[in-house]
């Protein structure tokens, strides 16, 4: 009897530390995460390379345009975007006249 109840001890113990572990994965950011008013983008090369599309793909859902606020380029750091409801206006490199 004592054996059981210290094996059950020891695998709710181990339960509920591998919990906590799960939570850190499951809530952490692995994909592009966004909402009406910007999302984040994991940074890499390959998503620096798409962060316009993804970020015009997730601001288009509310009939909104991206506008990048912030680029961390290191593993790990993320693109950031707000999405607001005008489009945004490029500067005219070359003007004529």
């Amino acid at each position: 009897m004592i054996k059981t109840m210290l094996a059950a001890a020891a695998l709710s113990t181990m339960l509920v530390s591998s919990t906590g572990a799960w939570n850190d994965i499951l809530n952490s950011v692995w994909g592009p995460k966004g909402n009406d008013t910007g999302g984040i983008i994991p940074w890499s090369q390959e998503n620096e390379q798409n962060s316009f599309q993804i970020a015009a793909d997730q601001c288009g859902r509310w009939n909104k345009y991206p506008v990048a606020t912030s680029i961390h380029r290191m593993p790990g750091d993320y693109i950031s975007y707000k999405c607001v409801w005008t489009p945004p206006v490029t500067p005219a490199r070359h003007r004529k006249g």
